[in-house]
């Protein structure tokens, strides 16, 4: 593939990634599951509200991209919904714990790597005419 086939941009989507997230993907997926499809600042209240440590994380994520949309695209921030939202997995910490009779126990650390990508809503088009 040439450059220019992989620098085919949509110039709708505003992309923010935050790496090195400290949390498994397993538990980010629900979070991010439950703010696709909506509109910027409905996710970032429902974050606000969420009494999950990682929503945090997500919402300075969200946060990113919409201050890239603003400065960067000159988008409308209010026309601003979340289009998709996944994670990756990212290294995994080892540590071990000592337990009894000279045996050890791993713990394991997973890192995660975010991203949301958003869209402006455009209006919709009028109203077919019934013929």
């Amino acid at each position: 593939m040439s450059k220019k086939s992989k620098k085919n941009v949509d110039n709708k989507m505003i992309r923010s990634v935050n790496k090195n997230v400290r949390s498994s993907t397993r538990k980010l997926n629900p979070i991010l599951r439950s703010i696709v499809g909506k509109k910027v600042d409905i996710a970032l209240r429902d974050l606000t509200f969420s009494d999950k440590r990682i929503s945090n994380d997500i919402k300075k994520t969200i946060s990113s991209a919409v201050a890239n949309a603003e400065n960067n695209f000159q988008h409308d921030i209010d026309k601003l919904f979340v289009k998709e939202a996944y994670c990756g997995k990212q290294i995994v910490m080892k540590r071990f714990r000592a337990r009894a009779k000279g045996r050890a126990a791993p713990i394991l650390k997973p890192y995660s790597n975010l991203t949301i990508i958003l869209a402006e809503k455009e209006k919709e088009k009028a109203k077919v005419e019934k013929t």
